[in-house]
């Protein structure tokens, strides 16, 4: 079996996801993935759909994560290893779709307008 290669994104962050088939290591940026993200709830969100689809120990994932936070970063990497998932078996598509690993997130953080303290905050209004 070949490389798939997939990206996940989320918010600021970019997930490039290298699957193939292995013993289930999981690196992120040439680091293991549970020294990476610090949280056990950031370690459930990488292993959703590996756990959905029980092929945790069946493939290695290599991926690159750039911007954003670390849990930006862990729900890009999900929607990347979904992506990959389903190239390697279309019929597992119904199976994370229905759990909403298919879809990207698209909210992203509003830009500050100028003569406003933020996006949508406006400055208190003097009648005098």
């Amino acid at each position: 079996m070949e490389v798939i290669n997939t990206v996940g994104r989320r918010k600021a962050s970019i997930a490039r996801v290298y699957l193939s088939e292995g013993k289930g290591q999981i690196t992120i940026n040439n680091r293991d993935y549970k020294e990476y993200f610090p949280s056990e709830i950031l370690h459930y969100i990488v292993d959703q759909p590996l756990n959905i689809l029980n092929v945790k120990e069946k493939y290695d994932i290599k991926a690159n994560l750039t911007g954003g936070g670390i849990k930006g970063q862990a729900e890009a990497l999900r929607l990347g290893i979904s992506r990959a998932l389903v190239i390697i078996n279309p019929e597992d598509k119904a199976a994370l779709k229905a759990e909403g690993f298919m879809t990207r997130d698209p909210r992203e953080v509003e830009r500050k307008k100028p003569g406003q303290p933020k996006a949508r905050k406006k400055f208190q209004f003097s009648k005098r």
